[in-house]
């Protein structure tokens, strides 16, 4: 079973969808009455990043299905320009979480996935037909494997969260991605373009799901919309704050956040050096 919010005796399907699009925009959501769900959609409203993990390994048969789920994402012309290391060694594990700053959720985890950007297979196709394939070293190319990898991984999450597992993202494996490819053994025209944490939350850690924009904030209609209402962002910083207070997090507000985390070159942690780590991986990004 997927992870859910609790269910009240007597739940019917409109009941539960209310509930779970409540918890994803608070209370004032734009979208009641809808009648229209279903259980994939259920899954989807439901996600929550999980980094409590209990000490049980992930059954190799949901591994398994989970990518062959990601394997079923679509995929630019074809080219399945990614690739995925599954890492369970603890002391491997604890070498790469050194990278992302020793967090708790890749410790504790029994399963690190690492999802990878991969245009080696391409081009060592491409010589063993005989054919050139300039066309790897165009931007393009670097975007198309990074959008096909995240695809992919996004596939096998909703995968994984169907069958009761937890998961979180750890971007924070391009702090510094050339010691993980050494870690990993990745060849060139290979990046690491982010972690997956996967194992079976720990029931005695409450993990709610994280409230999001308001959809007008995010969808446009027709023509886009440059200026965010301020209505909708003062309501969103609201029910954030609630949502941290439950968490017992340190209470922000999501304006204050973002302004931080974009404000200088400092807090992006290295990563502002990427241009120049993918060209020492071999993409000439032209």
């Amino acid at each position: 079973m997927p992870i859910t919010v609790v269910e009240a005796q007597n739940d019917t399907p409109r009941d539960r969808l209310e509930r779970l699009l409540e918890q994803r925009y608070g209370e004032n959501h734009p979208l009641v009455g809808h009648k229209i769900s279903t259980e994939t959609i259920d899954v989807l409203l439901d996600h929550r990043s999980v980094r409590s993990y209990l000490p049980k390994p992930v059954p190799n048969e949901a591994v398994e299905l989970a990518i062959a789920a990601a394997q079923s994402a679509p995929t630019s012309s074809n080219l399945q320009a990614w690739s995925v290391v599954a890492v369970e060694d603890r002391e491997r594990k604890a070498r790469i979480n050194a990278v992302a700053g020793n967090q708790r959720q890749i410790d504790q985890a029994p399963l690190l996935l690492i999802w990878l950007a991969d245009l080696s297979r391409l081009r060592r196709i491409a010589d063993a037909e005989g054919s050139t394939s300039d066309g790897l070293d165009y931007v393009e190319g670097f975007l198309l494997a990074v959008i096909d990898a995240a695809l992919a991984a996004q596939n096998a999450l909703v995968a994984f969260e169907s069958l009761g597992l937890g998961t979180c993202y750890i971007g924070a494996l391009r702090n510094d991605p050339a010691t993980v490819a050494r870690e990993l053994d990745l060849p060139a025209l290979v990046f690491p373009v982010f972690g997956l944490t996967v194992g079976y939350p720990d029931p005695a850690i409450k993990t709610d799901a994280k409230p999001r924009l308001p959809q007008p904030t995010v969808l446009h209609r027709e023509r886009y919309s440059e200026n965010p209402s301020k209505d909708d962002l003062g309501l969103y910083n609201e029910t954030l704050r609630a949502f941290q207070k439950i968490q017992s997090m340190t209470p922000i507000d999501w304006s204050e956040q973002v302004s931080r985390r974009i404000a200088t070159k400092e807090a992006l942690k290295n990563r502002d050096k990427l241009r120049d780590v993918l060209e020492g991986f071999g993409f000439q990004l032209k």
